[in-house]
């Protein structure tokens, strides 16, 4: 089967879920055996996403091989179970660096360089890559339709449409019902005039998601087809969910997957849904209860921790326990109230981040933590600034500090700026960008025989996700060994910290990478499956 282009566009407002359908949709033709690749095309001007704030923007997503990459991303991974990789992101920001160089280069002969083929055309190269070995290609448009910034986006798909044999693309696009309260009824105005909008750039949806809080009456499905010019049946109803893992199910049975596939002329055997609905049924039949605190500094924007969320619920899922999570402000954390803002909490994780705000604070909680047994989890910013604590508070070094926040007279984290990636040598200058220079993507890690760490990986070399600046300074190791930290996972060649643990705690595991950027549903990662069961033998 030659390969099918699916374009997933929105309107009317964003947020509306677009990378969850995307994935969905994934997901239920993957489950009827198809092989499915997913992309994201995002028109902002920025080259990634690396250098923009979490609280406006969520977190950023690393792939394998060291992209920084829109949180959807992770979504698509979550789905699907297949990693992302470098060709599945792409940004306007990329789009326009390549073209400039290009035309330094004097590629294009002299031409006056336009976005008109120029522009559309660097967008069309990038759908089309690697694509072949994909039975369907869905590519996920970011924005609404009428941002001006994704104009060029709308224009190359068009032309990807025209270029290709009709049965070989489709266009699906979600827009939103919203409910007016006084007068009792859905509206539908907004979703005829953003597929009005959408037509008038020469692209005519096939299917049609529609959000919406409450359900659709078919006499509103009838006049959606009717108003934008789409059949009925392909009018498909997109009801908010209790759980993101209710989504494939929900769609399946609003008939999206059977929509596409008749888009396409495909005959099919229905999808395979038995492992979503067995995670259904686990969310839906906990034991018990846990309790779990966040220690961040981004908490005003919960997607900027999403993938540790989504990973704390896979954990649970498997565990068949509710997880309640309390998100704890780092920045207003004091040793003055320390003990009331963790109370109860049966777990912690000490999230990454950047900057120097709300840094005492998280030490403040990671030393609550360590003399009150509380099982805790540091990931990247947690692992430096738990060993910062150890440091200061059981080895005396008082002042001991990371140089990301200042000139510490004991610099227990420091800027690395040469290290080894399979056999390469990369290098960082100091006050260089900041933008695409940090250790990315996935390393390997050799873990200490006896430890903790081994216990829970069962394995003596894993590999995962990295995303940061700093390292931990070797020459303090032994003197912290010595009080009773171990390092039990580091780089194959010792040089670099990636594990460390506690002896004398009943579970204290800060890592240098992200493991929660390997969770899936389907296959949880074992770090956070292991505090959530040392959580739970607790409090029992």
């Amino acid at each position: 089967m030659q390969t099918k282009f699916i374009f997933i566009t929105g309107g009317v407002v964003s947020s509306l879920g677009k990378g969850l359908s995307s994935a969905s949709l994934g997901a239920l033709l993957q489950a009827r055996g198809y092989k499915v690749c997913l992309r994201k095309l995002d028109p902002y001007l920025n080259v990634d996403p690396g250098t923009m704030s979490p609280t406006q923007h969520g977190e950023v997503f690393v792939t394998d091989d060291g992209a920084e990459t829109d949180l959807d991303l992770g979504h698509y991974e979550r789905f699907l179970g297949v990693s992302a990789t470098k060709y599945d992101s792409v940004t306007s920001g990329q789009i326009y660096s390549t073209l400039l160089q290009r035309e330094r280069r004097g590629d294009y002969l002299g031409a006056t360089v336009q976005v008109i083929p120029h522009v559309t055309n660097l967008i069309k190269e990038f759908i089309y890559k690697k694509s072949e070995d994909y039975d369907f290609v869905l590519c996920e448009i970011g924005g609404t339709v009428g941002d001006i910034e994704g104009l060029p986006y709308f224009e190359a798909i068009r032309q990807v449409s025209n270029e290709l044999p009709r049965d070989r693309t489709a266009f699906i696009h979600l827009t939103l019902l919203p409910y007016v309260a006084a007068a009792k009824e859905l509206k539908t105005k907004p979703t005829q005039h953003s597929v009005k909008e959408l037509r008038a750039i020469g692209i005519q949806p096939d299917i049609l998601l529609c959000r919406s809080s409450k359900e659709i009456p078919e006499s509103d499905i009838n006049k959606i087809a009717l108003f934008c010019n789409v059949r009925a049946d392909r009018v498909i109803p997109a009801l908010d969910v209790k759980t993101i893992y209710q989504a494939p199910i929900s769609y399946h049975n609003a008939g999206l997957d059977s929509a596409v596939l008749d888009v396409f002329g495909i005959k099919s055997q229905g999808p395979n849904m038995e492992k979503w609905l067995e995670i259904l049924e686990r969310i839906n039949s906990p034991k018990e209860e846990i309790n779990i605190g966040i220690i961040g500094k981004y908490n005003i924007a919960h997607d900027s921790y999403l993938s540790i969320v989504e990973a704390i619920n896979h954990a649970s899922i498997s565990n068949l326990v509710k997880p309640n999570i309390r998100w704890i402000n780092a920045r207003n954390l004091r040793e003055e109230n320390i003990s009331d803002k963790m109370k109860n909490l049966d777990a912690i994780i000490i999230p990454g981040g950047f900057g120097n705000e709300g840094i005492e604070g998280k030490i403040c909680a990671i030393k609550y933590a360590r003399e009150n047994n509380v099982p805790t989890l540091g990931i990247c910013l947690g692992m430096q600034l738990s060993v910062v604590e150890f440091a200061r508070n059981i080895c005396g070094l008082s002042q001991a500090g990371s140089t990301e926040f200042s000139e510490a007279k004991d610099p227990i984290i420091f800027a690395m700026t040469k290290w080894d990636r399979e056999g390469n040598i990369e290098t960082r200058k100091e006050g260089g960008d900041i933008g695409g220079t940090m250790r990315l993507g996935s390393y390997p890690c050799a873990i200490k025989e006896g430890s903790l760490a081994h216990q829970i990986y069962e394995q003596n070399l894993i590999n995962e996700r990295h995303r940061h600046r700093y390292e931990f300074n070797n020459s303090y190791k032994k003197l912290l060994e010595d009080k009773g930290m171990i390092f039990s996972g580091t780089s194959p060649d010792g040089k670099l910290a990636e594990i460390i643990e506690l002896t004398g705690h009943p579970w204290f595991v800060a890592v240098q990478f992200h493991p929660e950027f390997l969770s899936r549903p389907f296959r949880p990662h074992p770090l956070f499956s292991s505090i959530i069961k040392k959580a739970i033998q607790l409090r029992k």
